[in-house]
This record gives structure tokens, C-alpha cells and sequence, in this order.
């Protein structure tokens, strides 16, 4: 059995810092404690924007900082035990161990490391009743505190749910992990048998918990997918499913178009498949705190190309229901980009659900008979595998700087955020997106599953009958969430046909589903906005230190780096004029003093100079240049290219592991990834906030964001640090301290006194997003002008919105309904012309 000891032997030192020329509250003492080069222990009371500096986790321990190995460093698990948090963090790849720890905090945030720590990939944490037990990763935890190890050379793999056991719960417990495996281990002894190796279809192993007598377990990716495609068997077995031959289930039925990752059940000896579709958190109001014969309703979260799906098993049976997506970056089938989603409680009788970008509000009561409650708090750009409340906040841990396929940062870290759940409403807004058919054949008289319709202010749907005869889709609505299905109305499709319904704000209801009078090819999409995106209470207060865009005064411009045979921020500091970034200095920011030092001694640094160009500007609008098309964004300020061009500007970084954040013309867009290393998936961008700033860099370190582009007569603050000579300030803060810039806002368009070809589409322009939206449409012909608009990004066809009839010469402008949504929009004439087109989004 091994204890925690931290020994201060002589070998142990203390670093502190404390800058003279702040106030003890704008940069108070942090404390390091070493151990044979080691970090064993840290204290400080900085907090930035809900961010204690001091608790940054990294891929190894060593307190010179020098990077080793591991491209990833996510803290996988949260619990508390002995009433402190025990966080693990995880590399990317790694199910024999690595270099990444297991920490304590307590309620003072002083966090030790513990020196046992083995690593590897680690997320799974549950408290085992019978013996009083934290299990979280490796590491078992009894009342006291002391920790025992299960090495890796007893149990390999890549550790994500722990479960309670089906045949002898007292004495065992189940760990399924990431590559399929699933172990049974001794809770006394830390005996471990391997059960099966790899008895599912599907890979990248995420949920696992028992109920209902059953033991259900969840994987959310697909080794032979590349995309969504259609695969035969044979193309299976060419390529990575070399283990089919050791699957427990019935194999019929389970290859083809988007069956990817799996939802089973195991009775204790045999396999069960629920659904074929990507899943990772699995659990029941009991959540880590799992109870013997749990009879509770469990809850799985996964999700498909049209909508993130809710399975519920509920007295042995299972039910399905279906809610937007806030952001895609979660979507790739390979299943990499999604670690780890929860429901769990957060304290006060309140659980909380995580998934695809956006909080929801999740009630412990939620079962088949009582569906009532699930309600959108807002979205997010921090990556989050897991949240907790303790110590009287809500803790949210972060996946945030990795270096997989990121030559922009030279080694991975890690942070928590502390805060309340009502800040989490003033982050992203309540927006979403998804569908129950998407181009789709659709069979009579059996009515589609129920998609969430409550807490959302404007919700519009997207009808459109791909087949070839009139079809009548009937809307019903379940008010209270009691399986109460009352008819809303009934849309007429006539073949081809398509419809936009923008449903009545007043409408008070819980779930909505449709249903088609006869067979045909359908797509129905749903866009939910909310009617109060972005909160901007907090802009001049938090970023009043950042430049404008028409300011005139000098401004601290620089490109940064975070380090990698240290633990600071290189930062090469410099200025903007004539369309040119020229650097003027070098300093390392130090990660525990939080000052700078002169001159980078990181030679990778050098990697922050290089700037890739995606955009440019022309009198219409802003041009994205993507490898094979183009699209075309707003302009949030008709002078920011004139005076800050495209060039000088970080435009594109990963900000989020495997997330990136572009800098466009003064708004900041989320940008999803499909892949490492691979161009982001531009069509499915959404935009964050239009700030209108002179950032010329921006960064994730040490658990905060870092913006370049600071007044340089600002005032040191809580978010602002100058170096001792005032030539060189940063602005920290958070990632989601994004959204507080305000909603994004601008004017553009396809068109502006544009020679347009006859029948000839523009250019896709965006309108995810955005708010109050109007277009101004002109030609110097008569001529018809038809508007159509992309409302799922896996359905590449149009919709026909609206056809505008213009007098030559004649301007016309139309305001889109309140509500009205789409992803894109394109226009085409039907005569040659010279045409203008811009979209106002107020």
C-alpha cells in the first residue's frame, strides 16, 4: 500500500515571486515545492477570469520545464474524495503509462502531485460503496487518503469507465477501456482478469455503467472511417477490423452508412447491440457515486450526422430522444474530438449535461413517463471532459493546448476554471442546430423521435420533399413531457416542395416530433437561436486595454509561443505599420512570476513567426480561400482591412486541442477540425464575437488566454501585464471570456456592382450565427433574383427561399423574419446584370 508523503528533504526548494512594481493583489505569491527536480507541490492565489495559474497540469512534472513526450495533456476525471478534488490527466495515446499525474487540491488550492503517479490515458473515476473507495484511473483511494496503483503490466489500456459488477459487486468491479477491453478488478486485492479483448464493434471505448441488471458500455468511433460513408463487409475487413472475429454479437446488420460506434448492453455473459451510432457518457442520477441495484433510469449521450441523441433505459427498455448541436467539432467518426461529455450533478439537486458545445440543464427526475426539464443554459468553446461541484463552485476541467498536428505551441498543458453556474450562461448563446430526417425515406404513419423544443426563444423549421409526390407532415408537441402528444399543425409538401416554418414565440412545449401522411425522400431541420446572444455587460470593463481598430495612439503588438524546453511564454514583441509585423524585442513571460525576462531561449519559438493568409477583402465582402472552394464572410468594420490587414495578424491557431479559433477581419469564428493536421471544416464555422481590436496574436497557455494588440498606455489590472519598461503589455483572461466582445455583427455579401452570369450561384455567404438579419438587393436590369439557403451541413442541396423580382435601377430591402435561420446563403439571376447583394446582421 503506498501513502502520500511529501518529504522537504534538503534537495527540496522554494521558488516564490511577488513583481515590486505591482501590488501584492495584482500578482501575489506563488510557491513551488521541488523534490530531486520534480514539482511535488504548488500554491498561489492568482485567479484570472476563474483560472488559478498555479494548477496548470502538464506531461510530466519536471520544474525545469523541459518537454518530453506526450502530445496531449486533457484532465480526464474530477472527484471528491476525503473533501478534496483528485484530478488525473491523460496523454493521447499511451495504455501503458506515461509521465502524467494524479493530483490533489484542497479547499485552500494547494495541490500536491502525487509521486506515484504511472499516467497513461485515464478518465474513468467512481466511488465503490461496499469498501469506500475512489477509483479514478489507475489509482485506488481509501478513506484516509491512501492511495494504491494498479501498475499497467496488470491492466493495459487507455482507463475510461469504471462499473459496478453485475455477478459479485461487493468484492468487484468492471473497467472497460478505450481500445474495447473490458477487465474485471478486485477492489480488496487489486486482482484484474481480463474479461474480453475487444468483443464490440466500433473503437475509442468512452461509457460504461451499470443498471437494470445490466452492464451498458459505449464507443464513439469507427477505425475504417475516413466519413460518413457506405462500407460492405469486405471493405471492413480490408481494412482495420482485423478483430471481428473475436466480436460477442450477432454480426448481421451492423456495417453501412453511418453505423459508426456502438451503444450495448452485457447481462454477465452475453453481448446485446442497443444502436449502432456514436455514444460516450453513460450514467444514472447516481453518477460516480454509483449504489448497489440501481434501479434508476440510465441515461447514454451520443450523437449522428443529424442531431445529438439522448438514449434512456428505463425499466429494461429503451427510448430515444434527440436535441441540436451547438458546435460540430465533436462530429469526426474517428471519434478522436470528443472527450469526455458528462451528466453529472452539480450540486443543490442539479445535474448538468455537456455535449456537442452547449450545457444543458438536466433533471435527475428525466425517464420515459417524465421527460420534462432539459433546458439549453448556453455554449461554450472550452473543451471539457469533466465538471464537478466542490468547495462551494462549479470546476470544469479543460483539454486545452495539445501539440498534435499544432506547431504553435511547443508542449501540451492543461486547467481548471472555477466559477458559478450562472456565469455559464453569460458565455455562448443558447444556439443549436440539427434534424430528424435529412434527405431521408421516410415511411407513412410512423411519427419521427422527439426532439427538444423547450428553453430555446426563436426555433424555426427547414421542410423539404426530395420526392416526387405531395406528402403532409404533421406536427405534434408534448407540452408537459408526459408522452401527451397533441397535433400543432400540418404542413402540405408539394413534390420538390419546401417550406420554412418559424414557430410562435409564445409555443410552450417540451418535445416536437413529425410525422409524413405518405412515404417519401425528406429532410426536416431545425435552427434555434437565442433572442439574447452574448452578453456584453462586461466589454468596456474587460477589454478596454485592447486597441480599436481606428485607434491612433502606439499599441503592444507581438507573436507568442508557448514553450517547450520551458514552462513561460515566448513572446516576440514589435509593431504594425504599413501592412508589416517588425520585431523589436524578445521576452520569455515566466509561468510562476509572471514577469518578463529578456530574450527566448526556446529555439522552436521561432515557429510563431510564420502566418498563413486565408482571407482578403473586396468592395462586397470578406473572401475565405479555402483548398477547394471559396465562401465569403461579413465585414465588422468597414475600415479593419484598410487599417489592419490581412498578413499581420495571427489568422488561424489551435486555441482548444484539436479545436481551432480564427482572427477574420475583427470577428473571432470557431473553426471544427475533421482531422489532425488536415484544413478545418470552413463550411461548418461558426462565428464567436466581432471584437473590432487590434489583436494581432492570440494564445492558450498556462490555462488562460493570452491577446496581443494592448494600448501601451493601459494599466496593469487582473487581465493586463506590462513589462517593467511599458514597451510590451498582454491581456489575459479565459477562452470563454470571447464571448463577452458581443455578438457578431457586420455587412456583406456575394455581390457589390458584381458582373453576374445568368443562372450563375454567388458564392456561398455566411449566416450561422448572426442575429437581425436584411438584405439590400440592386441590378441595373430587370431582373429575378432567387435567395437560397444551406440549413444542415451534411445536406449539400439548397433550399429555394425566395424569389425577389427587381425593377432595373431599383433597390429593394427585405428584413427576415424574426427567428429565421440558415448556415449559408447563395443567389443566382436569371438574367446577365450587374447586381449588388448585402446582408445586414445587426
Amino acid at each position: 500500500m503506498i501513502k502520500i508523503i511529501i518529504l522537504w528533504l534538503p534537495v527540496i526548494f522554494v521558488l516564490s515571486a511577488c513583481q515590486s512594481k505591482n501590488v501584492d493583489s495584482l500578482n501575489p505569491k506563488t510557491d513551488v515545492k521541488v523534490e530531486n527536480g520534480q514539482m511535488v507541490a504548488l500554491s498561489g492565489k492568482r485567479k484570472i477570469s476563474g483560472i488559478y495559474p498555479h494548477l496548470t497540469t502538464y506531461a510530466h512534472g519536471r520544474i525545469n520545464g523541459e518537454y518530453g513526450f506526450g502530445s496531449e495533456c486533457g484532465i480526464g476525471a474530477l472527484a471528491e474524495w476525503n473533501d478534496k478534488l483528485y484530478m488525473i490527466n491523460y496523454a493521447a495515446h499511451q495504455p501503458k503509462g506515461s509521465e502524467h499525474k494524479l493530483y490533489i487540491i484542497d479547499e485552500d488550492l494547494n495541490m500536491e502531485i502525487f509521486e506515484g503517479s504511472i499516467g497513461g490515458t485515464p478518465t474513468a473515476r467512481m466511488v465503490h460503496q461496499e469498501s469506500n473507495q475512489l477509483l479514478i484511473g489507475p489509482y485506488v483511494i481509501d478513506s484516509v487518503g491512501q492511495i494504491r496503483v494498479i501498475p499497467y503490466s496488470r491492466m493495459e489500456g487507455r482507463l475510461n469507465a469504471y462499473a459496478r459488477h453485475l455477478k459479485d459487486p461487493k468484492n468487484w468491479v468492471y473497467m472497460y477501456d478505450m481500445e474495447g477491453m473490458l477487465y474485471e478488478v478486485n477492489v480488496n486485492n487489486l486482482e484484474v482478469n481480463k474479461l474480453f479483448h475487444d468483443p464490440l464493434p466500433g473503437w475509442h471505448g468512452k461509457g460504461g455503467y451499470t443498471s437494470q441488471g445490466k452492464l451498458v458500455v459505449s464507443n464513439n468511433g469507427e477505425h475504417a472511417s475516413e466519413g460518413r460513408t457506405t462500407h460492405d463487409t469486405q471493405d471492413w475487413d480490408n481494412n482495420e477490423y482485423k478483430w471481428e472475429e473475436s466480436w460477442k454479437i450477432d454480426k448481421k446488420d451492423i456495417f453501412g452508412a453511418d453505423k459508426l460506434g456502438i451503444l450495448a448492453e452485457f447481462d454477465g455473459d452475453n453481448f446485446k447491440v442497443v444502436e449502432r451510432s456514436q455514444f460516450t457518457d453513460i450514467t444514472t442520477k447516481n453518477g460516480i457515486y454509483a449504489i448497489p441495484n440501481d434501479d434508476s433510469p440510465l441515461w447514454a449521450i451520443g450523437w449522428d450526422a443529424k442531431s445529438v441523441r439522448l438514449k434512456v433505459m428505463d425499466n429494461g427498455e429503451w427510448y430515444t430522444y434527440l436535441l441540436p448541436k451547438a458546435t460540430y467539432n465533436n462530429d469526426p467518426p474517428h471519434g478522436w474530438f470528443t472527450e469526455w461529455p458528462r451528466i453529472r450533478a452539480i450540486g443543490e439537486k442539479k445535474m448538468m449535461m455537456d455535449m456537442h458545445g452547449m450545457f444543458f440543464d438536466f433533471p435527475e427526475t428525466f425517464s420515459a413517463t417524465n421527460t420534462a426539464g432539459i433546458r439549453p443554459i448556453g455554449s461554450h468553446l472550452r473543451y471539457i471532459p469533466d465538471f464537478i461541484n466542490w468547495n462551494g463552485q462549479l470546476v470544469l476541467a479543460t483539454d486545452e493546448t495539445s501539440i498534435q498536428g499544432n506547431p504553435l505551441a511547443g508542449q501540451p498543458q492543461s486547467n481548471l476554471w472555477f466559477g458559478s453556474y450562472d456565469e455559464l450562461s453569460k458565455w455562448g448563446p443558447a444556439t443549436g442546430y440539427g434534424a430528424v430526417w435529412l434527405n431521408e425515406n421516410v415511411t407513412a404513419g410512423g411519427p419521427s423521435d422527439p426532439y427538444l423544443m423547450a428553453g430555446f426563444d426563436k426555433r424555426m423549421l427547414h421542410l423539404k420533399n426530395h420526392g416526387d409526390r405531395t406528402v403532409t407532415v404533421k406536427m405534434e408537441i408534448d407540452v408537459n413531457g408526459d408522452n401527451d402528444w397533441t397535433t400543432l399543425e400540418s404542413i402540405t409538401l408539394e413534390k420538390n416542395g419546401y417550406v420554412p416554418y418559424v414557430f410562435d414565440g409564445s409555443l410552450q412545449a417540451e418535445w416536437i416530433r413529425l410525422t409524413a401522411n405518405s412515404p417519401s425522400l425528406l429532410t426536416a431541420a431545425f435552427h434555434f437561436t437565442d433572442a439574447n446572444p452574448n452578453d456584453r455587460t462586461q466589454k468596456e470593463a474587460l477589454f478596454t486595454s485592447l486597441a480599436d481598430i481606428d485607434d491612433k495612439g502606439p499599441v503592444s503588438h507581438a507573436k507568442l509561443y508557448s514553450n517547450k524546453t520551458n514552462f513561460n511564454l515566448s513572446v516576440y514583441a514589435g509593431t504594425i505599420e504599413n501592412g508589416k509585423f517588425t520585431k523589436e524585442d524578445e521576452f520569455e513571460f515566466t509561468k510562476f512570476d509572471f514577469d518578463y525576462k529578456k530574450g527566448i531561449s526556446d529555439s522552436t519559438a521561432q515557429e510563431t513567426l510564420k502566418m498563413k493568409d486565408i482571407w482578403s477583402e473586396d468592395d462586397a465582402s470578406v473572401i475565405l480561400t479555402a483548398k477547394n472552394y471559396r465562401l465569403r464572410l461579413p465585414k465588422g468594420h468597414e475600415n479593419y482591412a484598410s487599417n489592419f490587414p490581412s498578413g499581420t495578424t495571427r489568422v488561424v491557431r489551435e486555441v482548444e486541442s484539436e479545436r481551432e479559433l480564427a482572427n477574420i477581419a475583427g470577428t473571432f469564428y470557431e473553426l471544427p477540425l475533421f482531422k489532425v493536421g488536415q484544413e478545418p471544416l470552413y463550411k461548418m464555422m461558426r462565428p464567436v464575437s466581432t471584437h473590432n481590436k487590434q489583436i494581432s496574436d492570440f494564445n492558450t497557455w498556462n490555462g488562460l488566454l493570452v491577446l496581443t494588440g494592448v494600448k501601451k498606455d493601459a494599466t496593469d489590472s487582473e487581465h493586463v501585464y506590462s513589462s517593467p519598461d511599458g514597451s510590451t503589455s498582454l491581456w489575459f483572461g479565459g477562452i470563454d471570456d470571447l464571448w463577452k466582445f458581443g455578438k457578431p455583427v457586420g455587412i456583406g455579401g456575394p455581390w457589390k456592382d458584381t458582373s453576374v452570369k445568368a443562372n450563375e450561384p454567388s458564392d456561398r455567404y455566411l449566416m450561422t450565427g448572426y442575429d437581425k438579419k436584411s438584405l439590400t438587393l440592386k441590378a441595373d436590369k430587370d431582373a429575378q433574383v432567387t435567395l437560397l439557403v444551406y440549413v444542415n451541413h451534411y445536406l449539400e442541396e439548397p433550399m429555394e427561399y425566395k424569389i425577389f423580382y427587381l425593377k432595373s435601377g431599383e433597390e429593394q430591402h427585405f428584413e427576415f423574419p424574426e427567428g429565421f435561420s440558415a448556415h449559408w446563403v447563395q443567389l443566382k439571376s436569371n438574367v446577365d446584370c450587374t447586381a449588388t447583394a448585402q446582408f445586414i446582421y445587426e
